[in-house]
């Protein structure tokens, strides 16, 4: 079990290095192309950071562990604005632009909803079992691609000019992305394995390994990366980077994977996961819309809503 435990800091810490090296490769790649600054937030930055989760989930399905992928999805959502946007909100006040309250927050509630309505099939028939199948991650991911339609057309309109200096050049970018990307999915092999085995030694159930490590370790880069940018005043950044991460979890994390490798059969989850998912989509939105801002007291609220979840969820 010690082994386990060292391959499992182990592999978070190559995770993390893996998604760091990879967010600066492909940012520069992005940069070397005259990408707007808007489209690197929320795409390569985002989706950058949620790599480590998509690299567990393709782990996870191959080795036959669903409620590791959906876990991990529903608890990277749930920490990612709860936890992160919580702290960023205790550096500083966020200021919402007057754009992603009326578009891109109405996005992230209504992919969630989408993901707990195709989640639960049995309250819509008690006869069947609730399952995740190929078409359900069909779905979402043809929603995905309306999001990122969305974000091509925005970005379109503005394009900011760049800080050549800290651009890498286009041979080093692309090194640094492939190097990273090798680390992420070494990082999830060790990872799922040792979650896996440790969960299973000690008796817990994969839902609530996934729900706590494996959400946490794999949204530390996003964390990282949000109280970061919050500090040097990059509102924009830290909040798009957690709202482009929840879409891309529900999106392309799981419904990438169970559309090309098949659906998930008999999963085990319980409802209020689901609920606090969108409940937390839910305060976002009514945060941002009151003022346009994310103040210190909502930050406060994120993170007693993220405390009293995660009592709920040990205790269970």
């Amino acid at each position: 079990m010690f082994l386990n435990i060292i391959l499992l800091i182990l592999g978070f810490v190559i995770l993390i290095k893996g998604a760091d090296i990879f967010v600066d490769g492909a940012s520069s790649v992005a940069a070397n192309f005259k990408v707007s600054k808007m489209l690197i937030g929320l795409t390569i930055v985002s989706f950058g950071t949620s790599a480590p989760e998509f690299a567990v989930s393709i782990k996870s399905l191959l080795s036959g562990s669903g409620d590791i992928v959906l876990g991990n999805v529903i608890g990277s959502n749930i920490l990612n604005i709860l936890l992160i946007l919580g702290c960023c909100g205790l550096v500083h006040t966020l200021n919402v632009k007057n754009n992603t309250v009326k578009k891109e927050l109405p996005i992230t509630m209504l992919i969630s909803t989408l993901f707990a309505v195709l989640l639960s099939d049995s309250i819509f028939d008690n006869g069947i079992t609730n399952s995740f199948t190929r078409g359900d991650g069909i779905a979402l991911l043809l929603f995905f691609m309306i999001f990122i339609y969305y974000l091509i057309t925005i970005a379109r309109k503005k394009v900011d000019k760049e800080d050549e200096s800290e651009v890498l050049p286009m041979t080093k970018a692309l090194f640094f992305t492939i190097i990273g990307l090798v680390g992420i999915i070494l990082g999830s092999n060790f990872v799922v394995d040792s979650a896996t085995f440790l969960a299973e030694s000690m008796g817990v159930s994969q839902r609530i390994i996934s729900l706590t490590i494996i959400a946490f370790g794999t949204s530390l880069p996003e964390l990282v990366t949000s109280v970061t940018a919050t500090k040097k005043g990059e509102y924009d950044i830290a909040i798009g980077n957690v709202v482009g991460s929840n879409i891309f979890n529900i999106g392309v994390v799981i419904g990438l994977p169970v559309a090309l490798l098949g659906g998930i059969g008999i999963i085990s989850f319980s409802y209020i996961d689901l609920l606090v998912m969108i409940a937390a989509a839910v305060l976002l939105f009514m945060f941002s819309f009151n003022d346009y801002k994310i103040t210190k007291k909502e930050g406060i609220l994120f993170l007693i809503v993220f405390i009293t979840y995660y009592s709920y969820v040990l205790m269970s």
